[in-house]
């Protein structure tokens, strides 16, 4: 994998930090969200979006994306989906594959089990899907993992934003991307190369204390670290005002973006000051927009390269979101890029029919790629090499990293 070197996002170091200044969006996007989720989470089954048609036959190979736009959700999910559907519009505007427009239909789902079954008895009944790609958010990408391997083995998936190692069980997936415990352990160690000595872990459910404590504390003591626990709780907020004056200071926060805004609200009413280490599921220009505490500076772990990289599969990313959608770049919509690109060159690389049992051949294979200067590993999940990396919200409203 590629080396990145380590940036420190706490007082009292002298190590430099590149700033971007992200331009501000033409569309209020904290509405846009809102909306979108109210409409997902009040549909009683799921919509097609992207591509031409609707959720009929079709009749040419074609990818699909399962997505994710329950509240929870969506600010990961949308930015991912803008991402992977640049990728797919400029590789059909460049010949597509083998000189055929490849289509690529959107399944959004609200996250309930119903919804995934819709999705599921589509997949099943259409012959031309060649692979499912980018599944997005977390719980929907673990979902189908358990359900390809379990009733559809022949189905290639790839490139999930599958956060949960556990989940990582099947020969058809094909993941990228770190995982949660990766991320960890790369924010718990960089905290501990900086002379921290105490952290405190907060839970913003139970789902994530079940599925991430052990894992926290354990690689916590490796690094003789002590570690103060804090939720799961109903009311985030109150747990942030509960906070004391012998508190840590630095907090690594498990859960997502609208978790991480309530948490932040009550340590607004202290004044101290914290500092707050989340993982990828957290969308910094989401909080950054909706307006976090000036006693909190948020850390985010990112999957992806900074968008600011010179790496040239970042500079492309770059060019062609700013010439097809509105929108900042975002290490969300970067991560459905790259998936886009990755699962392009797989299927660029086969020289057998382009049909579903090739295709998931072709993954199997496993193949390390270059994409324009970043290496993915498809079998990195069992070899532990991940990349990971991070990014932070100054004082001052920036996204540096």
């Amino acid at each position: 994998m590629l080396f990145v070197a380590k940036r420190s996002f706490f007082p009292h170091t002298t190590q430099h930090i590149t700033s971007l200044q992200m331009s501000p969006l033409t569309l209020h996007r904290r509405k846009l969200l809102g909306a979108a989720a109210s409409a997902a989470i009040g549909a009683v089954a799921p919509v097609w979006a992207q591509g031409s048609g609707s959720a009929g036959a079709l009749r040419s190979p074609t990818l699909v994306q399962i997505a994710d736009m329950s509240a929870g959700q969506i600010d990961v999910s949308k930015d991912f989906m803008v991402g992977m559907r640049s990728a797919w519009q400029d590789i059909n505007a460049r010949g597509g594959l083998r000189g055929k427009t490849m289509g690529l239909q959107t399944f959004e789902v609200d996250g309930t089990g119903n919804s995934l079954r819709n999705a599921f008895d589509f997949l099943r009944s259409q012959p031309n899907v060649l692979a499912v790609v980018g599944s997005v958010g977390d719980k929907v990408a673990a979902s189908m993992v358990d359900i390809l391997r379990r009733e559809m083995p022949d189905m290639a998936h790839v490139a999930p934003w599958l956060q949960n190692f556990k989940s990582e069980t099947a020969d058809n997936t094909f993941a990228i991307f770190a995982s949660r415990r990766e991320q960890i352990v790369y924010a718990v160690k960089s905290l501990s190369s900086m002379t921290v000595t105490e952290i405190g872990a907060v839970y913003a459910s139970a789902a994530e204390f079940a599925n991430y404590k052990d894992e926290v504390d354990a690689v916590a003591g490796l690094l003789k670290l002590r570690v103060t626990t804090y939720g799961p709780s109903a009311d985030l907020t109150q747990l942030g005002n509960s906070l004391g004056a012998t508190s840590p200071r630095i907090l690594l926060f498990l859960g997502g973006t609208p978790e991480l805004l309530q948490f932040s609200q009550g340590i607004d009413k202290q004044a101290m000051q914290r500092y707050i280490v989340a993982m990828a599921d957290v969308n910094l220009n989401v909080l950054q927009q909706m307006g976090l505490s000036r006693h909190a500076q948020v850390i985010a772990t990112q999957v992806v390269p900074m968008v600011n990289s010179s790496l040239a599969v970042v500079r492309a990313y770059r060019e062609t979101l700013g010439r097809l959608y509105d929108e900042p770049p975002t290490p969300h919509s970067l991560s459905g890029y790259i998936a886009a690109r990755y699962t392009y060159e797989v299927l660029h690389s086969m020289d057998a029919p382009i049909n579903r049992a090739n295709t998931l051949l072709a993954f199997q294979r496993r193949n390390i790629m270059d994409l324009g200067g970043l290496r993915v590993d498809p079998g990195q999940r069992r070899s532990g090499n991940a990349f990971v990396t991070q990014s932070m919200i100054a004082a001052d409203g920036r996204i540096v990293g």
